[in-house]
C-alpha cells in the first residue's frame, strides 16, 4: 500500500504535526535519547520511527479514524492503532519535579469531549468529558505539568488537588481564577455582596490578576487547535496520554 504522508517530505511534516522540520527533528532526537526507539527481537515496525511518529501527532492534530489514518500512511488499521499505543505514552510531557519559590505558575481546568463514558461524565457543556488540570509558567507560558484527567462534573477546586496539581505545584506560587475557593491558588478578590464594590486597591489587583491569567486560556487555545482534544475517542489513559503529548509538541513550539 502506497503512502500518502511521510516524514520525508517536509511540508507534511508541518501540515499533520504542527511543527516545522526542525522542531520535528530535535522531537526525534529528544525521544531517540529517551529511549522511545528500542531495538525490538520480534517482527520490526513497517513504518520508519519518523513516520510512527508523524503518524501520532497527526492523529492528535486531525482526529481522523483510524482506517482513514492507515490509508494515508500506507499501513493496516491495526498496525495505527499499535503504534498510537507504543508511542502516544513515550510522548508524553515530562512535568517539571520543583519549582523555585518564586517562580509564579497559572493552573485552570479545561474540558475534553471524550467517549469513553468510565473515565468522563456529564458536564457543564452537556457532553461526557473529562476534566484536565494544566499548569503554564507566567512568564514563559510553557505548559509545566498536566494533571490526571478527572470526571467533566468535579470542580476545578477539588479537582486541583484530586489531579496531582497541588503536590505537583507545592514548591511555587499558583494563581487561579475564582473557581478555586478553598485551595491554595491565589484567586480574585470577591465581594461581600453582589450590591458592595470592591475597594480601588482590590479592583486594581483583579485586574492585574485576570491580565496575567488569560495567558492560559491563549494556551488552551493553542492546544484546542488539536481535534482530538475536541472529541476524543480513545479509551482508557489515551486522553490523558493526548493532553500531555499535545502539551509537549505545545511547548517546542514555543522554545522553537
Amino acid at each position: 500500500m502506497a503512502s500518502v504522508i511521510s516524514a520525508a517530505d517536509e511540508t507534511m511534516i508541518e501540515l499533520f504535526s504542527g511543527l516545522p522540520a526542525r522542531q520535528f527533528a530535535k522531537l526525534l532526537r529528544q525521544l531517540r535519547s529517551e529511549g522511545a526507539e528500542p531495538a525490538l527481537k520480534g517482527r520490526p515496525w513497517g513504518l520508519a520511527f519518523e513516520d510512527r511518529v508523524l503518524l501520532v501527532a497527526a492523529y492528535w492534530r486531525t482526529n481522523l479514524t483510524m482506517r482513514q489514518l492507515a490509508a494515508l500512511f500506507g499501513t493496516s488499521k491495526s498496525a495505527a492503532d499499535r503504534i498510537i499505543d507504543d508511542l502516544a505514552p513515550k510522548l508524553a510531557l515530562r512535568p517539571r519535579q520543583r519549582f523555585a519559590p518564586e517562580t509564579v505558575l497559572i493552573v485552570d481546568g479545561t474540558l475534553v469531549p471524550t467517549r469513553d463514558h468510565a473515565v468522563a461524565a456529564k458536564s457543564k457543556n452537556y457532553r461526557y468529558s473529562t476534566n484536565h488540570q494544566v499548569v503554564i509558567h507566567a512568564d514563559t507560558q510553557l505548559v509545566v505539568t498536566v494533571g490526571t484527567p478527572l470526571p467533566g462534573n468535579r470542580n476545578d477546586s477539588i479537582a486541583f488537588a484530586a489531579s496531582g496539581i497541588d503536590h505537583a505545584t507545592r514548591t511555587a506560587t499558583v494563581i487561579a481564577d475564582g473557581g478555586y475557593p478553598g485551595t491554595r491558588a491565589v484567586i480574585p478578590h470577591r465581594r461581600k455582596s453582589k450590591d458592595e464594590p470592591l475597594v480601588g486597591w482590590k479592583e486594581e489587583h483583579n485586574a492585574s490578576h485576570r491580565h496575567v491569567r488569560a495567558r492560559i486560556e491563549h494556551t488552551f487555545a493553542k492546544l484546542k487547535v488539536w481535534k482530538v482534544l475536541r472529541d476524543c475517542r480513545l479509551r482508557g489513559e489515551g486522553s490523558a496520554e493526548a493532553m500531555a503529548g499535545i502539551a509537549r509538541l505545545h511547548n517546542l513550539t514555543l522554545t522553537g
